[in-house]
């Protein structure tokens, strides 16, 4: 499996490879802008990530509107449904408003809240396919 972690915080970042290094090929971004240039160049060279974390609240550009880029290269490039990344978001904010805007209108595969609770984290992995 080939993951890209996006977290603007050190310590969140490393504890989401740290769950992820047995299971995948992690890479990192720090924020929206880096996770797009990621995603792209890994379509342009047909090694696609299975599994994009993305936290909602960062700088320069937030998870929501990566999201949103995201899902629209994947459909100006044909990958449909079962093609589409998988998108956990990962939230530390209380607020309903963003869960629902990046989970239900912005296309997210799911999302988990900080912290992260790894066993939750991993249950949920597995439920989406991507591990054993």
């Amino acid at each position: 499996m080939r993951a890209l972690i996006v977290e603007d915080d050190f310590t969140s970042r490393k504890l989401l490879q740290k769950i992820l290094a047995p299971y995948a090929e992690c890479d990192i971004a720090v924020n929206g802008r880096e996770c797009v240039v990621a995603f792209s160049q890994s379509l342009d060279e047909g090694r696609p990530y299975d599994l994009v974390t993305m936290d909602i609240m960062m700088p320069e550009m937030d998870g929501q509107e990566a999201l949103k880029v995201i899902r629209q290269i994947e459909k100006e490039r044909g990958r449909r449904g079962a093609d589409e990344v998988k998108v956990v978001m990962t939230t530390a904010l209380d607020d309903p408003k963003n869960v629902v805007e990046a989970y239900y209108k912005g296309g997210a595969t799911s999302y988990i809240p900080k912290p992260i609770d790894k066993h939750m984290f991993l249950h949920l992995l597995r439920n989406l396919g991507l591990i054993e």
